[in-house]
């Protein structure tokens, strides 16, 4: 649990981090946001793969998911699992476009 709770601190620092330089276009950083607090604990690495909440596909259905997946950087992808993202996106009824790019994965070639 532990490792859990640090890894949820070290993603939320360093999406703030992202803010804090411009790296996060404008656009997205709301969507950021909202999926940080409600959706982390389901596209964590750690874990297995399970539904999100309520509050989760809330966030996912407002947020412009390619915008954000534009800004899944490699110190991102280390510490989330992006089939998780995929498999989330999917489960609120919005999945990702096809063609989508999310971090260094392309979820038609996932499926």
């Amino acid at each position: 649990m532990g490792r859990v709770i640090t890894t949820v601190g070290f993603l939320m620092v360093l999406v703030m981090a992202m803010f804090e330089s411009g790296t996060a276009g404008t656009g997205c950083q709301n969507d950021l946001q909202a999926l940080m607090t409600s959706c982390l604990p389901y596209v964590t690495k750690t874990g297995p793969q399970i539904p999100p909440s309520a509050a989760c596909c809330s966030a996912v259905v407002v947020a412009n998911m390619p915008c954000v997946c534009n800004y899944v950087t490699k110190e991102v992808e280390a510490l989330i699992d992006i089939q998780k993202v995929i498999f989330v996106a999917q489960s609120c009824k919005r999945p990702l476009p096809s063609g989508t790019k999310c971090g260094s994965k392309c979820p038609q070639l996932l499926l």
